[in-house]
């Protein structure tokens, strides 16, 4: 029983960090998927996947896996630079237009 403890992405779909702040753990797969015989769907007998516990702090994930006897990693997450800009930089004197170089 392997583990992975990360903090998800932002989607793509907004530009929010909803659904991003909390740590994740997941087991990892026990085996691979295979097609069912029945209607070719890929399907694995692993039920463990199902399972995603979300913590507030990634030591918290951490002491969870130590405490019940998990194998992790921890995956750290990259922060990018925000680019703090208000509306009105738009109109800026000395803006350059991505179109001119």
């Amino acid at each position: 029983m392997f583990a992975k403890i990360y903090r998800p992405s932002k989607t793509a779909m907004q530009s929010g960090r909803a659904k991003s702040q909390d740590w994740v753990l997941e087991f990892e797969p026990a085996m691979a998927k295979r097609p069912d015989p029945l209607m070719g769907w890929a399907s694995s007998g692993d039920t463990r996947r199902q399972i995603h516990l979300h913590f507030d702090t990634k030591d918290a994930a951490v002491s969870y896996a130590q405490r019940y006897g998990i194998a992790f990693q921890v995956r750290d997450v990259r922060e990018t630079p925000r680019k703090i800009k208000t509306y009105a930089a738009n109109f800026d004197a000395d803006r350059k237009e991505p179109w001119s170089h």
